[in-house]
């Protein structure tokens, strides 16, 4: 019972786990068509704020129960995000980009909300627009395509309808006044003023470090029928996903930056980054490439012929089937020596031979019950001390009556002929004196010697 409701939690555990979409600090989601001039991305940025006060204080009495959410959105019509744009556009070239984004929609939700011990203030920024420009040369073999436009990043203030969406301690100054006072000029304004929209960590991982895979559904002669995208017909798809945490990829943990204060009471501050991660798609075989410091990808219609890979990059494919290989011909020997072992052993009956034995019941009965129980002898004598009966050590041993003589059975003179029938002949030896004559036949030693002396 205890096994099965371990089982089941586990179980659980895993489906919840499988099931949770965890909260990336910086996520990226691209799909590139190099036979396009431009191709749609989204950046979600995300970030929280905990301030701590587990001793009271002033903070306690502002925040407590407290609970607000300034959001909105803003198109490229929007001066603020037009602004945005044009920071990250000279943040892609300073990364040297020739990448650049023409068009772009934000959307942002903040959320502050105070219990006892702690408040907490989440920072969600959402970016979707369009990427131009990424494409270097194109002809009818190859397509050169930019990659190095991952980096999307600001780190100045960004003001849309009157909310600065970027530095997380400007939320506060705007919306709790009495708590930016009491942060204003210490370690943990610093730790506030990190900037939200920050994505370098997905450039400075380099491409060849992320999983890489390739989808061939594109070139399948069929795969018109199944309501495929026209622009992947007669194309592969290459896949790079980076998230993983892993030798390979580094590892990868949350980044978390504190600061303490004292004011009336000591003060916690924790911002909260999960680790970035990044799906970016390609239409087309990508095969990835540096050109000039920049981080590019080789585009053709289908794979080279003979180009195998698994998600861990260029790790040849035969190496894998050779693996498998060796481990195949490693089971095969060991069943080999299995069987080799099992035929040298010596089989059959081991003990004595079962013709040589004889069955016999021992139970006895009790009133109406009878037992089955019984057990083995040996029909013949043979080594017969190893193998008797238990039996015999422990069974009542009966008295034996010799069978009266012929004196016994006449009526002469002796006195214990009255006890011959009965079997007791052995009363005279008892008593210690005969009482026959000469011609009494007892068997009884004394009576013998009396006999003797008599004659």
């Amino acid at each position: 019972m205890s096994r099965a409701v371990i089982l089941t939690v586990l179980l659980a555990g895993l489906v919840v786990i499988g099931t949770s979409s965890p909260a990336w600090a910086a996520q990226l989601d691209a799909k590139i068509n190099p036979n396009s001039d431009s191709s749609p991305f989204s950046m979600h940025y995300l970030k929280t704020v905990f301030i701590e006060y587990p001793n009271g204080g002033n903070l306690f009495d502002e925040l407590r129960g407290k609970e607000w959410t300034v959001s909105g959105t803003a198109d490229s019509s929007n001066p603020g995000v037009q602004d945005l744009m044009k920071k990250l556009n000279k943040k892609l070239s300073d990364d040297g980009s020739h990448a650049k984004i023409s068009d772009l929609n934000v959307s942002y939700e903040f959320l502050l909300k105070g219990r006892n011990i702690n408040t907490s203030i989440d920072y969600k920024v959402l970016l979707e627009g369009t990427l131009s420009g990424y494409v270097i040369t194109k002809d009818a073999q190859k397509t050169l395509v930019d990659l190095g436009w991952r980096g999307m990043t600001v780190n100045d203030e960004i003001n849309i309808d009157g909310v600065e969406i970027n530095i997380p301690i400007n939320m506060l100054r705007d919306q709790e006044p009495n708590v930016y006072a009491v942060f204003a000029g210490t370690e943990a304004e610093q730790v506030l003023h990190r900037p939200i929209i920050n994505a370098d960590f997905i450039l400075e991982q380099p491409l060849t470090n992320w999983h890489f895979l390739f989808d061939p559904t594109g070139i399948n002669v069929d795969a018109g029928t199944f309501g495929l995208d026209e622009s992947i017909s007669g194309f592969v798809v290459s896949s790079w996903t980076m998230g993983e945490s892993s030798i390979r990829e580094g590892r990868q943990v949350e980044r978390v930056f504190t600061a303490d204060v004292t004011a009336d009471q000591k003060y916690t501050v924790r911002s909260v980054q999960s680790s970035d991660q990044a799906n970016l798609a390609m239409i087309g075989f990508g095969a990835l490439d540096i050109l000039d410091g920049l981080e590019i990808a080789g585009v053709t219609p289908t794979p080279p012929e003979g180009y195998a890979t698994t998600s861990t990059g260029d790790f040849p494919i035969m190496i894998v089937y050779g693996m498998a290989g060796m481990a195949a011909i490693a089971g095969i020997a060991f069943f080999i020596v299995s069987n080799r072992s099992l035929k040298n052993e010596k089989i059959g009956q081991q003990g004595i031979d079962p013709s040589r034995l004889v069955g016999y019941q021992t139970s006895a009965s009790s009133g109406g019950y009878q037992t089955n129980r019984g057990e083995a002898q040996l029909r013949d004598e043979t080594d017969y001390q190893q193998t008797r009966s238990v039996y015999e050590n422990t069974a009542p041993q009966e008295t034996t009556t010799p069978p009266p003589t012929t004196a016994n059975r006449e009526e002469a003179a002796c006195g214990c002929a009255a006890s011959a029938e009965m079997g007791s002949e052995c009363d005279c030896e008892m008593q210690g004196s005969c009482l026959c004559d000469a011609s009494c036949g007892c068997a009884a030693e004394i009576c013998k010697e009396n006999a003797q002396s008599m004659s």
